[in-house]
């Protein structure tokens, strides 16, 4: 499960809203030991207060989502991991975070993220495969 999760290009953060409903959108993440981080990046939003940044402050437990769809089935998998969010604004931990993402980005190399970080410290790792056993 981890080589899969590590190689993804995207993955999708589910969030509770202030009504207690979820909220989903796609990210890019970094892997390192068992906390995924996300970045807010430079991409045009909607507005300048996210949403997902609300949530998470309210809510912090999460879940994220990490797939793979061919049109030959026997090669469908996904990987659910749940935990707990924060939101750094700066600071070490932010900077590594940072770092990461530009390794795993080309394009955060040439756009460095300059918004918060997302770090979800996974406390469960989750995975089906149509084709083989699946072990983290």
């Amino acid at each position: 499960m981890r080589r899969r999760v590590v190689e993804a290009r995207v993955a999708y953060l589910a969030t509770i809203d202030s009504e207690e409903r979820p909220h989903l959108i796609p990210v890019c993440f970094a892997l390192d030991e068992e906390t995924l981080y996300s970045a807010v990046d430079r991409k045009p939003k909607t507005s300048p207060r996210l949403r997902r940044l609300d949530n998470i402050r309210q809510h912090p437990t999460v879940a994220v989502l990490v797939d793979n769809y061919e049109e030959d089935w026997s090669r469908l998998w996904w990987v659910r991991l749940r935990g707990e969010a924060r939101v750094i604004e700066e600071g070490p931990e932010r900077d590594r975070a940072l770092g990461l993402l530009r390794d795993k980005y080309a394009q955060y190399q040439e756009a460095p993220p300059d918004g918060a970080v997302i770090a979800v410290s996974i406390d469960e790792w989750r995975g089906w495969t149509a084709s083989e056993t699946m072990s983290s």
